[in-house]
């Protein structure tokens, strides 16, 4: 049980509601609802009674709540003892992002650490996953989001984020294709998928592209490393109506009346961010950052 997910559970029952206690934590009432969920399985007991009216802690829970407090306490108490052996943190906290994210991701996680931190300045770059993977080996990048979980002990990796991709598709190709539930991804057949280069991100590119083959679409060679499209032109290739590209639902780019989102029957595509950083790392600005990131589920 982690100590984020303890301090979510005791505002819930202080707060007596989800949506007041999303409020307080500044993150949103489904993210919230599922943490208490999980929570619940985890310990294999039911620790809140929901009604219409709010929520109230069963006895199971009431029990978890005193010794949630006095873990977090004693956890408050540690951090307050330790910061009198640390010098504020001068360096910039460098922060690797993909190309595509959800755009109110780090909004809020970076406010908050803006108030509890105002010295510490934010350095942003957009890099593949590879190139995040390298920095932070060579100890270049503080924090990485990347489509993949790296292996091994020098680095750590909490899940941020899950999208149910769909697809971008020429307006009046769509018309012909669209069912009640969206695209089957088997009906794409026969159009090219605007992809990206597998040296970004290999790991993700071959799941996708084995769930684009298994359902009898051609995956045609690769853009060339480092030729990564952007938006505008990823939509004009789509706009010609022979071609389809993949997107989360909540796609940061504008599209023209020619081009349409629409989801994939099935949910068959998710694509997954994790935050990653070095395992010895020791700043207290980088550990605020990571507890205010606001796990997002499947759309």
């Amino acid at each position: 049980m982690e100590i984020r997910t303890m301090r979510a559970f005791v505002t819930v029952v202080e707060e007596g509601g989800l949506s007041a206690a999303a409020r307080r934590l500044h993150i949103s009432q489904p993210a919230l609802s599922q943490t208490m969920n999980a929570l619940e399985r985890e310990l294999g007991v039911q620790l809140l009674v929901r009604r219409t009216t709010g929520v109230e802690a069963t006895d199971a829970g009431m029990t978890l709540l005193g010794e949630a407090r006095g873990v977090l306490a004693r956890h408050d108490q540690a951090l307050a003892a330790m910061a009198v052996h640390t010098a504020p943190d001068a360096a910039p906290l460098r922060l690797g992002i993909p190309l595509e994210l959800p755009s109110d991701l780090l909004s809020k996680a970076l406010a908050d650490l803006a108030e509890a931190y105002p010295a510490t300045r934010v350095q942003a770059r957009h890099l593949s996953t590879s190139a995040q993977l390298a920095e932070l080996k060579s100890h270049d990048l503080d924090l990485g989001l990347l489509r993949e979980r790296p292996i091994g002990k020098d680095l750590d990796a909490m899940l941020v984020v899950e999208e149910r991709l769909g697809v971008l598709l020429a307006a009046e190709r769509a018309a012909g294709l669209v069912g009640p539930q969206g695209i089957r991804l088997d009906a794409l057949a026969g159009l090219e998928w605007i992809g990206f280069p597998p040296s970004g991100s290999p790991a993700w590119y071959d799941e996708l592209t084995a769930t684009l083959r298994s359902h009898g679409i051609a995956v045609g060679p690769a853009p060339p490393d480092g030729q990564t499209l952007i938006a505008e032109v990823k939509l004009a290739a789509v706009s010609a109506g022979r071609a389809f590209t993949l997107a989360p639902p909540d796609w940061s780019q504008p599209l023209p009346d020619t081009v349409t989102w629409l989801p994939l029957v099935g949910h068959p595509l998710v694509r997954r961010t994790w935050a990653v950083w070095d395992a010895g790392s020791h700043r207290r600005d980088l550990g605020h950052l990571l507890a205010a990131l606001d796990f997002r589920g499947p759309n």
